[in-house]
């Protein structure tokens, strides 16, 4: 099978709006949670997010263009724009029928749906609705308008697994390409589910946490007071291309994807298997499929909420796969500074792992300030700032409501 290699990524972030300011607010372990500014939060127990923030669509497409693509669409051509420009990649000279684009959404078009509820609920006369509203919300037309912009004719979809979806398609795209259907792969993910609804209905869940007073400190995976995720928003890029392409064309290699899993708990349709037994199958998987061997791992960017019971579970599935070998390894949660991007979740951290192995720096799990006696204190969580150390192979966890999971193995890239 062909080997598959990144030659650029994309991220759009609470963090930062490009992928240098990303890496930069990782390894400096900032948060990117603030009071909610899209709408008046005051009437839900939780009223902050980690929003996007300084984003106008109107910089990258026209104005027109802008009204008749939903924030969700509109984060994925950004970060796919970002991506394709630091790959190099000659669009005229790409062979259009091998190039393909596979995207990972969650819930797609939520602000479209939310607005045009209530508009109706006001409306007086006949039901009247936008035009746009189906091309709008339905969570495939972030890879139509990619492959429309860059005339991109081969497998275009995507993959709808709550907030597993984006690990789903990068998982997917590397098929796609090591089994020759494709030469090049636009992946990632994108969510914009910052409205009344998303917080509403997270919130209504228990899921959200409710530290209203200091937001920042919100997120706190594995941290004894953890009380809820907090919700975030924005999208990741990768091109995934043939080594040989690739090398062809004297493109710059970031990393090369070498394996994924994929499993389901089969458990409950939010809360995890306690014992993490979909996890631990996942990583097994992974680690199976790349031809690697527990000992090889040296980060393992984790899926981590920071909700109570999601985080043990994690924990416990990693005992299970790695054995004493679980301690020399770095554990680290970025959801702690850019929030739970649901089905952009998969992109953005992949690309954390890029990050770790392009800088040899993990970024850090951010608030810790209280052990949780349920989870191994002698474990390398990478606590509250970024470390230093030799990184040749990175596991990515994403794990999604209905028992979805998902890793991806990347590693550092040998000729």
């Amino acid at each position: 099978m062909r080997r598959v290699v990144i030659t650029g990524i994309g991220a759009l972030t609470p963090i930062g709006n490009t992928a240098v300011e990303y890496k930069n607010g990782l390894l400096a372990g900032e948060s990117g949670a603030i009071r909610i500014t899209k709408f008046d939060p005051s009437l839900f127990k939780t009223t902050f997010a980690c929003e996007v923030k300084d984003f106008n669509p109107e910089d990258f497409m026209h104005r027109r263009d802008a009204r008749r693509v939903d924030p969700f669409s509109q984060y994925a051509l950004v970060v796919a724009e970002e991506a394709i420009v630091q790959s190099g990649l000659d669009i005229e000279a790409v062979d259009k029928d091998r190039a393909g684009v596979i995207w990972g959404s969650g819930i797609g078009g939520f602000k479209t749906i939310e607005n045009e509820v209530e508009d109706a609920a006001v409306r007086v006369g006949p039901p009247k609705y936008n035009p746009f509203l189906i091309p709008k919300l339905i969570s495939d037309i972030a890879p139509g308008h990619i492959s429309i912009k860059y005339g991109f004719r081969g497998i275009n979809y995507t993959c709808v697994s709550a907030c597993a979806s984006a690990s789903h398609a990068i998982g997917n795209a590397f098929d796609a390409i090591r089994l020759g259907r494709q030469d090049i792969m636009i992946t990632g993910g994108s969510e914009a589910a910052v409205t009344k609804a998303g917080v509403g209905g997270f919130s209504s869940m228990k899921a959200l946490s409710e530290r209203n007073d200091n937001p920042k400190k919100a997120s706190r995976p594995f941290d004894a007071d953890r009380d809820g995720f907090v919700l975030g928003e924005g999208a990741g890029a990768l091109v995934l291309e043939d080594l040989e392409h690739a090398q062809k064309r004297g493109a710059t290699i970031f990393a090369e994807i070498v394996g994924s899993g994929m499993t389901a708990d089969a458990h409950h349709i939010t809360a995890p298997h306690p014992e993490g037994l979909g996890a631990r199958n996942v990583m097994k998987l992974a680690l199976s499929d790349a031809g690697l061997n527990p000992e090889d791992v040296d980060y393992i960017n984790v899926h981590g909420t920071s909700t109570p019971l999601g985080d043990i579970a994690e924990i416990k599935a990693i005992k299970a796969v790695f054995g004493e070998k679980a301690y020399d390894l770095n554990i680290s949660s970025t959801k702690s500074m850019t929030g739970h991007l649901l089905g952009a979740a998969g992109a953005v951290e992949c690309i954390a792992g890029i990050i770790a192995i392009q800088e040899q720096m993990i970024p850090p799990t951010i608030n810790h300030e209280t052990h949780d006696p349920e989870i191994d204190s002698k474990l390398n969580l990478t606590l509250n700032k970024a470390q230093k150390r030799k990184v040749d192979v990175v596991l990515s966890n994403t794990f999604g409501f209905g028992g979805h999971n998902s890793c991806i193995a990347i590693k550092r890239f040998m000729d």
